[in-house]
């Protein structure tokens, strides 16, 4: 098996792709690891400029050789360049399993929306370097190359649809051209790094949004990074989760075994 790796946001340390190369060498030996060179390309804040990064993924992902894409890292950037991106894909594309998390949300927001049938929320090749990242490493290459249940996200149930974001992402995307049909689909939201009161705004947004009224349910996962506030917004982000739902009507299903760690588990777009 082939992946291809690209970059549409951040870009991803040399040493990091050197480490992954040869854990994979060593735990997966059928599978081939390619790194688009896009990926270690340096533009402003980007992983080269919005042109080269777009390039890069319509080449992978077009590209009959490779059987995956995956995504470097987060970041931010993948908003600036997904509907070209989209626009220049062909049937080959298709064919291809795609996996990421965090910024990459908007990528599968613009793929689910225009049908592509092989999409996840899981680990990126930059979480190598957590602390302990060679499991997510494993479990996404698990995924990739072996559909291994075990590296999935463990209340999935046949026969329901899914879908998972950063709560961020999702809201920033909705009422564009990127937003999904998520009706009847269980949606697992996490958050990493953002005032526990901005996340509070995030989840009214997005639960007051006609198209996420029309899901099955919300998991919340982990919430993570919390910075201080002053004064203190004095609820958990369970509870926030909670009000918003009840709020608006929405189920709220529990937690979800997802977030900005290593333990972030895998989550396909559409029916399981």
């Amino acid at each position: 098996m082939r992946i291809g790796i690209v970059a549409p946001s951040a870009p991803l340390d040399r040493a990091v792709a050197d480490r992954v190369t040869a854990l994979a060498a060593a735990s997966h030996p059928d599978v081939e690891l390619v790194f688009h060179p896009q990926c270690f390309s340096t533009h402003n804040h980007f992983a080269g400029a919005d042109r080269e990064r777009a390039e890069a993924f319509v080449a992978v992902a077009n590209d009959p050789a490779f059987d995956a894409l995956w995504f470097a890292r987060g970041g931010y950037g993948s908003c600036r360049i997904v509907e070209a991106v989209v626009a220049a894909l062909g049937p080959t594309a298709r064919d291809k399993a795609y996996l990421g998390y965090s910024d990459a949300g908007f990528m599968l927001a613009g793929l689910y929306k225009a049908g592509f049938p092989r999409l996840a929320h899981g680990p990126v090749v930059g979480d190598m370097k957590r602390e302990g990242g060679e499991a997510a490493i494993h479990r996404a290459l698990d995924w990739l190359a072996r559909g291994d249940p075990a590296a999935l996200e463990p209340s999935l149930m046949p026969g329901t649809a899914y879908a998972a974001f950063n709560i961020t992402v999702l809201s920033q995307l909705l009422g564009t051209a990127l937003e999904p049909d998520l009706s009847g689909h269980v949606l697992m939201l996490e958050e990493v790094s953002e005032y526990l009161y901005r996340t509070d705004r995030a989840l009214f947004h997005l639960t007051g949004n006609p198209g996420i009224a029309r899901v099955a349910g919300i998991r919340l996962g982990r919430v993570s990074d919390v910075p201080e506030n002053d004064p203190d917004f004095g609820e958990t982000e369970e509870e926030t989760a909670r009000f918003w739902c009840e709020r608006t009507t929405i189920p709220y299903l529990g937690r979800a075994d997802i977030g900005h760690d290593v333990g972030n588990k895998v989550v396909p777009f559409g029916i399981y």
